[in-house]
């Protein structure tokens, strides 16, 4: 017997190899001094003083399965690359390359090469290198036609220019940037809501979203890298991406003992899809801020004489800010 005869085909593992490397060739950075094919990515860390390397891994969830529905692979890659450099940003670090593990039962290469284009165009949006990865074959492990993700990236910051949440103080300002969408978290709860409480289709078209239920599903996760770099030289008090846990577990992450931050609700106008969860879920307010972004997928606390800049440099890239609340005095915590 062969390996293929168990259900493994090495040569189309290969096949993939080939395919990937011109894909992920086109987001090398200086750094990277070997990339796909070898046994390991190599990457040198230039100008910096005193680097502090930032690591974060994640996935997408199961907002896989919508991409499984509509069989459209090529943006999911991008909620990958999202999921893991948000979480790296938060800290100051910029990110410098990224890895993606990709299983699947039955390996197809033309599904596996619009997933990593997906990931590739996740990383030149965020500026890092997709150095390499693990596609692995597991038969009987997955459903026919479906497979997982996780997302492996590292940054790097001079240790001095970490964001330091214990310079939070009573006044400071929260600013809130928009998200693209649902992103990548709730996506259990939103499943059982439109496919098994109201029995939708993906294909539907809804009149409150003005597209195919579908189409605003699988909304790429926004990547805030270069919304981030362009407040490089404010004295950030702190950041916190909105992912699983919303506003009521993530935010308090970042607020210092004897400190809470008061959110103004009626700042931002919430995206029509969450108000389809809400009325479709019967779901409760608090409920909703703890599961979904509501509309901010990442929140930036400056003082308030640093508003003005950061609303200004922000407008300059075409990024909309909004002003969304304050920290105050509390036991921790989000005052919604």
């Amino acid at each position: 017997m062969k390996y293929k005869d168990a259900g493994v085909n090495i040569d189309e593992g290969n096949r993939l190899v080939e395919m990937i490397k011109p894909i992920a060739k086109q987001t090398m950075t200086d750094n990277v001094l070997e990339g796909v094919g070898g046994f390991a990515g190599l990457v040198e860390i230039k100008n910096y003083k005193n680097p502090v390397l930032v690591s974060s891994t994640d996935g997408v969830g199961t907002k896989l399965k919508i991409a499984f529905m509509m069989d459209k692979h090529d943006t999911i890659g991008i909620d990958l690359v999202a999921m893991c450099v948000n979480d790296i940003i938060v800290t100051g670090a910029k990110p410098i390359f990224f890895l993606d593990y990709f299983a699947t039962g039955k390996l197809k290469s033309e599904v596996a090469v619009e997933v990593i284009k997906g990931i590739a165009e996740g990383c030149k949006m965020a500026g890092c290198a997709l150095i390499g990865g693990e596609t692995a074959e597991l038969p009987g492990f997955y459903k026919e036609g479906e497979y997982d993700l996780a997302g492996f990236a590292v940054g790097v910051a001079e240790k001095e220019g970490l964001i330091d949440p214990n310079r939070m103080c009573e006044g400071d300002v929260i600013l809130g940037l928009p998200s693209s969408g649902i992103h990548s978290n709730g996506y259990s709860l939103v499943r059982k809501i439109f496919f098994e409480e109201n029995n939708l289709s993906v294909k539907d078209f809804i009149p409150e979203l003005d597209m195919k239920l579908g189409e605003v599903l699988l909304t790429p996760t926004k990547i805030y890298v270069r919304s981030i770099e362009a407040l490089k030289g404010l004295k950030i008090k702190g950041i916190a991406h909105i992912t699983g846990g919303g506003f009521i577990d993530n935010i308090p992450r970042i607020v210092k003992k004897g400190l809470s931050a008061k959110i103004d609700k009626g700042t931002w106008e919430i995206p029509p899809i969450f108000k389809l969860i809400q009325k479709m879920g019967k779901v409760e307010e608090r409920e909703m801020f703890r599961t979904f972004n509501m509309g901010i997928g990442m929140i930036v606390i400056v003082s308030p004489e640093e508003v003005d800049e950061a609303i200004n440099r922000l407008g300059q890239i075409g990024d909309k800010v909004y002003v969304i609340g304050e920290i105050q005095k509390g036991e921790g915590g989000v005052v919604l």
